[in-house]
């Protein structure tokens, strides 16, 4: 199948199969980064109650953006609303945990928290540290240019030189950002914590997200063993 491009306020979204088809020839996307979408992922009734618990306790103001908060960064025992969330996310993590280190592994999720990002708010570009896995739950309808973007490592394999200009068509090999797909209500995507990504300025209404981090129990090296903890 054929690449598709959408554009959205100036930020540009790619997708397609990893083998393009051009005539006879194909071109491979080597090494692909993955990312996971899970529709639905938590039900009305968990998303409804997150939203009114936790919007009131993210008292903790944004250093980039005034009209970004978040609540403390908690323990999913925290909450029993996180120890349901939890539940249902974790399988979700060790498929793709599955998906970068080729083994389904024991996973727990070290860290989650809540944003609340009112009408005009961004959340500057950034990545997590001290974790593997990272993920955002969707809580509440997102403005079309206010999906979250992920951009392309700097450095290491790009050309010296560049080709930019007006006439020129983006490709999943030239493009250095993308926009993830429209979220609902319940919606999780997982991706790998050290991808940078940020939230364009929120064009809609009060914007509210779960975030969390997410780490193995050890990882395996030909007999050199590595253990982590939360």
């Amino acid at each position: 199948m054929p690449m598709t491009a959408v554009g959205a306020a100036g930020w540009e979204i790619w997708g397609g199969d990893v083998a393009i088809m051009i005539g006879m020839d194909e071109v491979f996307g080597l090494f692909p980064t993955p990312f996971l979408r899970a529709p639905g992922t938590l039900n009305a009734r968990l998303v409804g109650g997150l939203v009114k618990h936790f919007s009131a306790l993210a008292t903790t103001a944004n250093k980039a953006s005034d009209k970004l908060s978040h609540t403390e960064i908690l323990q999913p025992g925290d909450s029993e609303l996180f120890v349901e969330a939890a539940t249902l996310i974790t399988p979700k993590i060790v498929d793709m945990g599955a998906l970068i280190f080729g083994e389904r592994l024991g996973w727990s999720i070290k860290e989650m928290w809540v944003n609340v990002l009112d009408s005009g708010g961004t959340q500057s570009m950034h990545n997590h540290a001290n974790s593997f896995v990272s993920g955002v739950v969707y809580l509440t309808p997102s403005h079309p240019d206010s999906q979250t973007v992920f951009f392309k490592s700097p450095g290491g394999t790009d050309f010296v030189f560049k080709n930019e200009h007006a006439s020129i068509t983006p490709t999943p090999f030239n493009g250095d950002r993308w926009i993830s797909p429209p979220p609902g209500p319940g919606d999780l995507v997982l991706f790998p914590s050290y991808l940078m990504h940020a939230v364009p300025p929120n064009q809609g209404e009060r914007r509210i997200t779960m975030s969390f981090n997410a780490i193995p129990g050890g990882l395996n090296s030909w007999g050199y063993g590595v253990k982590f903890s939360s």
